[in-house]
């Protein structure tokens, strides 16, 4: 008898094959003597549209909201039916005796399979694949350690509710929206809140009135010295006037500074941790300008095709005490191009399992994204891949080296009744940050700040100063600044957030902020980056260079969804009742039969609500289709016109971004019109005819071929045609909805 795998992507699916010795190959499965590997194409299966529970629900209609179904049913997605039904050929062959669940160790990996089963009705028994990374050591020694099904089904359990809640409150209160307001409107717990803090933080912007602080530097034998307020220890105040008075009272002939107190300390500064993959997604936004979901791509593809990143999918930025002893095989197998040295040497010594780095506690389903064991080959990653892998490879080594030691020299002086600071750091030993230079960490994570660090001078002209020694003042000047108002978000700053939406709670109830840190904020880093996406995509919220800024729709939707919807206490007090769940605590059914209720209660305010919704951005020019004015949307990538019909669903590029840069100021421009029209147009007022662009690339040496000009048009048309909806478009897009 045969043990058949069912993995989530072909490319795994090859790599669990190649080690289980299964070389007969076909299109759907690679078979050998004891094993059948296949796959599915991330989701298989489905929940049902609302038409497939009657034909009621074929048109949008107010009246028959709330849907909820008494029995969920699955469905098979039509565009991957084909891989499905080869999958089930497989399961009910009579020479399989189990099946093998291989999918991604995680909660929605456990929901492909599990759902892939139940549609075919599968009574074999089931055992589980749970691994980080997918080289040939990995799924040697995971196969070896398989555990039974049984063990998952609370983590299915808790992943179906997820689906089951998603669909009961995003479907109702979108189409609840759409029907009251005739316009294209969704919510969801997680996009909601989301895009809620991107208003907050737009409104703070808005409200923010500058106010000018002030400071006191003197200078004494070439020391300079900052004022500090006693009271609370800061360097700034609001008020002029009292720094002028204090600053008239040093200026004074004859002025001394008296030292008071000299401490000078031999101190260390640790490396940040390892990444999980919301700070990684954040230092990559912040260093290369990469989205999430960018990120997040070239994540997996060193995960799954490269194979020398662990799983990407992780919260944890901490690895479990059992790695210890595999750590010196992944430095080896890390030793190339730029990190040999670094590498080599710390594989040569000890490695000690440190708290900072291996703790249990701190590891749920994945640990920390690290390096695998796998040989590297830097030539054959792209650019951007490279960029990924560089920055979690230097933060694996900082991580395993010594400390950076400095000496820190600090003196605290008086004049005039006043308290006076200097100080002064010196690097001893770089440690770490000898494996990280040029790298640009985060300062948020990065506590010791070296740019501003004082020269060997200062820092001898202050260790030569004693408890009582008078310092002649030379010049006393006031510093003046204004505060700032808070940046907008970037992506990067936006997954941070979702991360830790403390800050916008409405009530700081300790609860819900403790809740909060245990389910990791809003959504998960599995989800994070889609939502972003989504938001963009439903032209809820556009880029401005790299910022983010909230739309009119955006702006008017938040003020027609019901007040819980955006509120992250929601989506917090879910992933607590879903890690219940998976867990064996509480039960799935008494978790749903409450998101019954709660979307009955959003129906009913919805449809008592009193507000309206105006597209602001119709534009004169008419839908070619059915004649409706268009309206013009900043897509995340351009500009498009898109017909204010749902039902119609025409939409026309206006202009797309591009990575071409202007010969002129080096700017990268957009690409503009149709056909043989297309031009380059930069905001320098630069343009240049695609045909001529293409010309003067050649003539440089530097043009793309015709396959790659023809594989970027087919991508240009292939995303003007992509979904504009939000999550429920594929659900949306066939159903009716009444025209007022």
């Amino acid at each position: 008898m045969k043990h058949l795998v069912i993995a989530e992507k072909p490319s795994v699916a090859r790599d669990i094959a190649r080690v289980l010795g299964c070389t007969n190959k076909t299109a759907s499965y690679m078979e050998g003597k004891d094993y059948i590997v296949t796959w599915a194409l991330g989701h298989l299966v489905t929940l049902a549209d609302p038409e497939e529970y009657g034909s009621q629900y074929k048109s949008w209609n107010m009246d028959t909201l709330p849907m909820l179904p008494e029995h969920w049913k699955l469905v098979v997605i039509k565009q991957t039916s084909g891989q499905y039904r080869a999958v089930k050929e497989q399961i009910f062959r009579k020479d399989v005796s189990d099946i093998i669940i291989a999918t991604d160790a995680g909660r929605e990996g456990e929901l492909v399979a599990r759902w892939i089963l139940e549609k075919c009705g599968n009574k074999k028994p089931l055992k589980r694949l749970w691994i980080s990374s997918v080289t040939d050591k990995a799924i040697r020694e995971g196969f070896s350690h398989l555990r039974p099904g049984k063990d998952y089904d609370n983590l299915y359990r808790a992943a179906a509710a997820r689906a089951e809640a998603d669909w009961a409150v995003g479907i109702n209160a979108t189409r609840a929206l759409t029907c009251k307001y005739n316009a294209q409107l969704s919510c969801g717990r997680v996009q909601t809140p989301t895009l809620a803090m991107i208003a907050a933080r737009e409104a703070e912007i808005r409200n923010f009135v500058p106010q000018p602080y002030y400071g006191l530097n003197i200078s004494a034998q070439g020391i300079v010295f900052t004022w500090q307020d006693q009271k609370n220890g800061s360097s700034r105040t609001f008020s002029r006037e009292r720094l002028e008075t204090i600053c008239r009272s040093v200026r004074k002939n004859g002025s001394s500074l008296r030292v008071t107190a000299l401490t000078k300390k031999r101190k260390k500064s640790f490396s940040p941790a390892l990444y999980d993959l919301t700070a990684l997604q954040q230092d990559a936004n912040r260093k290369y300008g990469f989205s999430a979901k960018e990120t997040l791509n070239l994540m997996q593809h060193l995960y799954e095709n490269h194979k020398v990143l662990t799983y990407p999918r992780t919260d944890s930025r901490y690895l479990t005490s059992d790695m210890a002893g595999t750590l010196r095989e992944r430095l080896k197998a890390c030793a190339v191009g730029p990190y040999r040295r670094p590498a080599a040497r710390l594989s040569m010594q000890e490695i000690r399992p440190d708290r900072s780095f291996i703790n249990n506690a701190k590891v749920s389903d994945h640990h920390a994204i690290i390096p695998t064991e796998q040989f590297v080959q830097l030539e054959a990653m792209s650019s951007d891949e490279r960029k990924i892998y560089d920055l979690v490879v230097r933060r694996f080594l900082a991580v395993l080296s010594p400390a950076c030691e400095y000496d820190e020299t600090s003196v605290t002086a008086e004049c005039s009744g006043e308290v006076f600071r200097a100080s002064a750091k010196l690097m001893v030993t770089a440690g770490w940050r000898e494996i990280s230079e040029n790298l640009d960490f985060d300062p948020a994570e990065d506590s010791l700040d070296f740019t501003s660090a004082s020269s060997p001078d200062l820092t001898a002209g202050l260790s030569r100063l004693k408890n009582g020694s008078l310092l002649p003042v030379s010049a006393a000047v006031i510093t003046e600044g204004k505060t700032a108002p808070p940046s907008r978000f970037t992506e990067g700053t936006l997954i941070a957030a979702m991360e830790n939406p403390v800050k916008y709670l409405e009530h700081r109830d300790s609860s819900i902020i403790r809740t909060l840190g245990e389910t990791g904020g809003l959504g998960t880093v599995a989800t994070r980056a889609d939502i972003i996406e989504k938001l963009f995509s439903s032209f809820l919220m556009e880029k401005k260079g790299s910022e983010i800024h909230i739309t009119s729709k955006g702006r008017q939707l938040l003020s027609l969804v019901p007040e819980d919807l955006k509120r992250p206490e929601l989506t917090a007090q879910w992933e607590l009742r879903l890690k219940s769940i998976a867990q064996g605590k509480e039960s799935d059914q008494k978790f749903l039969q409450e998101i019954e209720e709660y979307t009955k209660s959003l129906i009913r305010q919805i449809r008592e609500a009193e507000g309206t919704f105006r597209h602001d951005n119709l534009t004169r020019h008419k839908c070619p289709q059915c004649g409706r004015f268009m309206l013009e949307v900043n897509g995340k990538h351009g500009k498009m016109l898109v017909c204010q019909d749902r039902e119609c669903g025409y939409r026309e590029t206006l202009s797309r971004k591009t990575n071409a840069r202007c010969p002129v100021c080096h700017k990268k421009m957009e690409l503009v019109g149709k056909g043989e029209s297309q031009r380059f147009v930069c905001s320098c007022g630069y343009k240049e005819k695609l045909s001529s662009f293409q010309d003067r690339k050649k003539s440089q040496g530097k043009s793309a071929n015709k396959r790659d000009v023809a594989n970027y048009l087919k991508r240009q048309a292939k995303e003007a045609a992509a979904p504009i909806n939000s999550a429920f478009a594929d659900a949306l897009k066939n159903l009716d909805l009444p025209q007022k």
